[in-house]
């Protein structure tokens, strides 16, 4: 009896050849979950104002990418989640005040979208091919159109339903006007500043002042192992190093680093906007230096520089140097054999 021959079907195809269930839809909606408690804070804090702008900056850009798509006849990918997260993005890093500035200001959130989405994002090959992150772009140019509205900052609540809100200052404002004296003064004692700090209860970008809810958010997306350490420890880190060491008034290593830390969009930028995966390093090292470049040119626009805030400039800055970063890091290729020079073929 001859022996059936069992016949085996070979697929060949390029690389990756481990494969993974995540998929592009999965993380950014992933992500967009992780970033529920510090958007949740900032809805306690701020009221339905919060909730109208970030509301306002994700349906726009969810709106300009579905445009897009359709005039230039392909099919609309607003179910992957990116646009979603754009917008979400954006809409944290605007200030609640937005809609109450003037009659006109309800603008500013959709010209922002526009530019994060279409310029940004979409003319620059859509989704993978951005060299800056979308949403840091779209604040950055309403920051620099309308600096009036994007720097009124309304002092926070505690109650959803409050509609009119004092504005005051934001504690890197009062710290590069006043110093951090006047900082503590203002919130009682140092450690009553840090407790502020660390809860959210403070002026501010919507989704950027609880430190602990965006904690919470990038200790979930290391646990998923959808980011790693790399980027978010040698920015928080290089950041702290050097406001301790020139962050004070009395000299070399007095400055406070805890206030850094925790002030400002420090923390959003460190978790969720360096780690961007199309605009930051792919290689180890290589983001670590992204890290610790964002680190140090935050806080030498904060201490240096014209405005109090830094994060948004040094990530897009360093956003141009994530190719270059890469190409100088990146792997051996196995087997790789180095080519003959001219000298050692004449041999």
């Amino acid at each position: 009896m001859e022996a059936t021959k069992k016949e085996q079907n070979f697929i060949v195809s390029v690389s990756p050849h481990v494969k993974s269930d995540e998929t592009t839809s999965r993380i950014m909606w992933t992500v967009s979950i992780a970033l529920l408690p510090a958007l949740l804070s900032g809805l306690y804090f701020f009221g339905p104002k919060a909730l109208f702008v970030t509301l306002l900056c994700i349906i726009s850009s969810m709106i300009f990418e579905h445009l897009y798509f359709r005039i230039v006849e392909k099919k609309s990918a607003v179910g992957d989640g990116s646009a979603f997260l754009t917008g979400l993005l954006l809409g944290m890093n605007m200030p609640s005040s937005l809609w109450s500035v003037s009659p006109f200001t309800i603008h500013v959130p959709i010209v922002a979208s526009f530019v994060a989405i279409v310029i940004t994002k979409q003319l620059f090959g859509g989704l993978g091919f951005n060299v800056f992150n979308p949403a840091l772009i779209g604040r950055a140019f309403a920051l620099i159109s309308w600096p009036k509205a994007m720097t009124i900052w309304s002092a926070p609540t505690a109650a959803f339903f409050a509609m009119d809100a004092k504005t005051t200052a934001t504690p890197l404002g009062i710290l590069k006007e006043e110093g951090v004296t006047k900082l503590i003064e203002v919130f009682g004692d140092k450690m009553s500043l840090y407790q502020q700090l660390f809860t959210g209860h403070r002026a501010g970008s919507i989704g950027e002042t609880s430190a602990i809810a965006l904690l919470i958010g990038g200790l979930f997306l290391l646990a998923k192992r959808y980011i790693t350490w790399h980027i978010p420890v040698s920015f928080l880190g290089s950041a702290a190093l050097m406001a301790w060491v020139m962050g004070g008034k009395g000299g070399l290593f007095t400055g406070d680093p805890i206030v850094h830390l925790m002030s400002g969009g420090m923390m959003l930028g460190a978790w969720f906007m360096a780690t961007d995966y199309v605009t930051s390093p792919s290689m180890k090292t290589g983001q670590i230096i992204f890290g610790v470049g964002c680190g140090l040119l935050t806080m030498l626009i904060r201490l240096k520089g014209g405005y109090p805030e830094g994060v948004m400039f040094a990530i897009l800055i360093m956003n141009c140097f994530a190719p270059l970063i890469d190409r100088g890091f990146r792997s051996k290729v196995f087997g790789a054999v180095k080519p003959a020079t001219a000298k050692e073929g004449s041999k």
